[in-house]
């Protein structure tokens, strides 16, 4: 499978990570690290330091070097997560790494270089964020190389089913119990909700 760097839309809770984590395990760097970051939880004066690194002593609190995700996806994939909340600045700097492969730690004296399969997601459009100019054009172009667009639960209710059975088995599995049976009534009453949280809501209702 492609190593093509990768976008992946759709709404929240539809599976996102997973659908990442199936594209890193199919891929030629399956047997490299698949390191997450969720874009939307890192402050902007941390990103530079999280997604880069940072030599001991380069800050106060820098009491050991740190790899940074860039550094600790080396030869794998990194999963930016809702790279849609990402600062201009902050998606400056990623474009930076992605044109020359190479990371600069905060504190180092020279950059580094890095071999790294990115893989995206975001609950926005991106494209109407870059119309928006909230969006750096020349990143989501970098991004969107291949665009895997995962469409709402509701809109492909025909997948409601095998979803349902697959979830109860996990669930199963977590609690050390038996398997229940998902009787044909409740399966009609899953089919027909709409389920704005999508798969996540899903679980979430199966596990109650």
């Amino acid at each position: 499978m492609t190593t093509a760097t990768t976008l992946i839309e759709g709404p929240t809770g539809t599976g996102k990570d997973i659908v990442a984590l199936l594209l890193h395990r199919n891929s030629t760097r399956a047997k490299g690290p698949l390191v997450p970051i969720n874009c939307a939880a890192i402050p902007d004066s941390l990103i530079e330091g999280e997604l880069f690194g940072y030599e001991k002593g380069a800050f106060s609190s820098a009491l050991r070097a740190y790899p940074g995700k860039f550094g600790l996806a080396d030869g794998g994939t990194l999963f930016l997560d809702e790279v849609g909340e990402l600062s201009l600045a902050a998606q400056a700097k990623i474009l930076r790494a992605l044109e020359t492969g190479e990371i600069f730690p905060l504190g180092s004296l020279r950059p580094r270089r890095c071999s790294v399969r990115i893989v995206a997601a975001t609950n926005r459009d991106l494209a109407r964020e870059v119309a928006a100019q909230r969006f750096r054009s020349d990143l989501y172009f970098r991004l969107a190389v291949v665009k895997v667009q995962i469409p709402s639960l509701r809109s492909r209710r025909c997948d409601i089913e095998p979803i349902a059975r697959h979830l109860v088995r996990e669930i199963a599995r977590e609690m050390d119990c038996r398997v229940p049976v998902i009787e044909a009534d409740a399966m009609v009453a899953l089919e027909r909700r709409d389920w704005p949280g999508n798969v996540r809501e899903l679980r979430n209702s199966l596990e109650h």
